[in-house]
């Protein structure tokens, strides 16, 4: 009988062991509570667009919606020309392992982008490397910048050689809908 109840002390203390052990270990960090999560809060909310016209003295509109979706983990875009007729939607997202943002876009031309980079100097760039229709490879890029509270410019860039100049292809202010 001693056996026995030796083997059941023995037992208890090792399940106890165990669930000591279990509860003092801290839970593994949430990787969706980074700091850098933070870097693209000015961008939610629902905005109104504008960029310069085809021709001069005109003017394009558009409008996008932004939210964080999937937990806060999640920055989903849904982008709408309202002239130009272009919709799309990218998701953007922290790489806690990479220290980048990642970002897919989609539209309803069949385009496909995906972009990596950062928040550094009040500025957020994300770019991609891109092919031309001839095969020739040149570097793209989105960049958030004057930012307010309640408005902002982004552009899209592209470089011919290497990122050492940078052309504007399509300037747009966001300003928040009241």
């Amino acid at each position: 009988m001693t056996r026995l109840w030796g083997a059941v002390l023995l037992l208890l203390f090792a399940v106890t062991a165990v669930l000591a052990q279990q509860s003092s270990q801290a839970a593994p960090p949430n990787p969706c509570a980074a700091s850098e999560q933070k870097q693209l809060e000015f961008w939610v909310g629902d905005w109104d667009l504008t960029w310069p016209g085809k021709n001069a003295g005109e003017t394009g509109h558009g409008t996008n919606s932004i939210k964080r979706i999937m937990d806060g983990c999640v920055v989903q875009e849904n982008f709408s020309g309202q002239a130009a007729h272009l919709r799309g939607t990218s998701v953007s997202t922290f790489d806690v392992n990479a220290r980048k943002w990642k970002q897919t876009w989609v539209d309803n031309e069949g385009g496909y982008l995906d972009f990596v980079g950062e928040f550094k100097d009040g500025q957020m760039i994300l770019q991609r490397e891109a092919t031309g229709p001839r095969g020739a490879k040149f570097l793209q890029r989105m960049v958030w910048k004057n930012i307010t509270a309640n408005e902002f410019d982004w552009s899209w860039e592209s470089s011919q050689d290497g990122g050492k100049t940078w052309q504007v292809n399509w300037p747009i202010h966001y300003k928040r809908k009241s």
